[in-house]
């Protein structure tokens, strides 16, 4: 499974040789528990197996729920309360399902940015990061299908507004928005497409997870140094790694408990806290919400979409020369999608040789200011298209495309790194001494 050499799985009683031959599970699972791990993983390593509990619980939830929900216009407000009100447990299964999502997107943001300063994106990892931006935008696309079946005032009027983006598209807006809603507006048909999706989805995302850990098990996991394990010999990455079991896994296990002991706080003291009150009021398509806004994961990206109206000057430029084709609301699209795509092409957009943050003195500067400015899109996104926050919301989305398309390419021209170590277990040694330990990996160091 892995580059890296170790020892692989060999059964040895007589039922475990039958299986092997027949269906290699065993040998499968232990290779992936057993694989070497570099032993100066941080506590920013934690997130996988965080994704991976969340996974599991909105498959476990989302299946209890769908056996009581009804994906029907008249019917479903009331099916969703009828889980809340009459269900045995079902308010706990709806708020475990509700914030699971939101602790879903906490964790996929911290994977996504830890990687971005790691380097976790770089040769030969580009498969494996193209892949979690997959994964991403199926996550997004199944938490918005989501978010419209309760069918309240903020489902129905967000599944407007985000569809009717598609009808900006030149000449085929109109049919992609029809397919998508089944009809000319949101209404039956959309809530049944969306909730077969919505369904579906995750089922999508499980998979691609699993070609996800496939992918880094196939190239070996990074780390903080960006160095890579040794592969001439066994006893070579011996020094550098531990076995996945038991170390890191407890490890993830101990931070996996810390961070549910503040999730099921949440669930139980404050479940709507990160929900819209207006949701709790049944769909109604003649009363419109004085203020749309998406759930608080999406408001980056819908800050984005609405920087860049008619009054920008890129954007009047872009319909000049597009004769008009491309107006403010297609460009608002393609900067929203646009965003996400620039994330996808990091990989081939850093041109530095140097893989981690750590030894990149200007690009921590660069990069700690693409956090702020993350949040403060975030912030943005949630606030009126008044002044001032018009502009905030222009210039936060002006940076984040400067950062990917033009600071991250010349940073690996003008930035002179800082020196890195030779090898993993140098790091590991610097830091923990011969006889240390990491918190994690616990172990003696080899003898040289």
């Amino acid at each position: 499974m892995s580059g890296i050499p170790h020892d692989h799985y060999e059964p040895t009683t007589g039922a475990e040789k039958w299986l092997h031959r027949r269906l290699p599970i065993v040998g499968l699972l232990y290779d992936t528990l057993m694989i070497p791990t570099p032993k100066n993983l941080n506590w920013m390593w934690i997130w996988g197996i965080v994704l991976t509990f969340c996974l599991a619980l909105q498959i476990v939830t989302g299946i209890v729920l769908a056996m009581h929900y009804t994906p029907h216009a008249d019917m479903a407000f009331a099916s969703v309360e009828h889980i809340m009100r009459d269900v045995n447990g079902g308010h706990m299964l709806r708020y475990l399902h509700a914030n699971g999502a939101s602790l879903f997107f906490v964790a996929v943001y911290l994977h996504l940015f830890r990687g971005f300063y790691y380097g976790s994106y770089k040769a030969p990892r580009e498969v494996t990061w193209i892949i979690g931006m997959l994964i991403y935008l199926c996550m997004m696309g199944t938490a918005f299908m989501g978010y419209v079946l309760p069918w309240g005032q903020m489902s129905f009027w967000g599944a407007t507004v985000i569809t009717g983006l598609f009808g900006a598209i030149p000449f085929i807006g109109d049919s992609i928005q029809t397919w998508l809603l089944g009809g000319p507006a949101v209404d039956n048909a959309t809530l049944n497409r969306f909730f077969s999706l919505h369904y579906l989805l995750p089922f999508v995302i499980a998979a691609l997870v699993a070609v996800h850990i496939w992918a880094f098990h196939s190239t070996g996991n990074n780390n903080p140094t960006g160095v890579e394990v040794r592969r001439s010999s066994k006893a070579e990455a011996e020094k550098d790694t531990v076995p996945f079991w038991p170390y890191f896994v407890m490890k993830d296990l101990f931070a996996l408990g810390v961070i549910l002991v503040v999730f099921f706080a949440i669930v139980g003291f404050m479940p709507n806290y990160l929900g819209h009150p207006d949701n709790y009021i049944e769909a109604n398509p003649l009363s419109t919400p004085a203020h749309i806004v998406p759930e608080w994961y999406f408001l980056p990206f819908y800050a984005i979409l609405r920087a860049f109206t008619s009054e920008v000057w890129a954007v009047q430029f872009v319909e000049f020369i597009t004769f008009g084709i491309v107006n403010a609301k297609f460009f608002g699209v393609l900067a929203m999608f646009g965003s996400i795509v620039a994330m996808a092409l990091a990989p081939w957009l850093d041109t530095s040789s140097v893989r981690s943050g750590k030894y990149r003195p200007m690009f921590k500067w660069w990069f700690a200011l693409l956090c702020i400015d993350f949040v403060v899109l975030m912030w943005v996104g949630a606030q009126s298209t008044e002044f001032p926050y018009d502009w905030i919301s222009l210039i936060a989305a002006t940076y984040w495309f400067a950062y990917f398309f033009v600071i991250l390419p010349l940073l690996g021209v003008i930035e002179k790194p800082t020196a890195q170590p030779a090898t993993i277990e140098e790091d590991f040694n610097a830091h923990y001494g011969k006889g240390g330990t990491d918190g994690a990996a616990a172990q003696p160091a080899p003898a040289e």
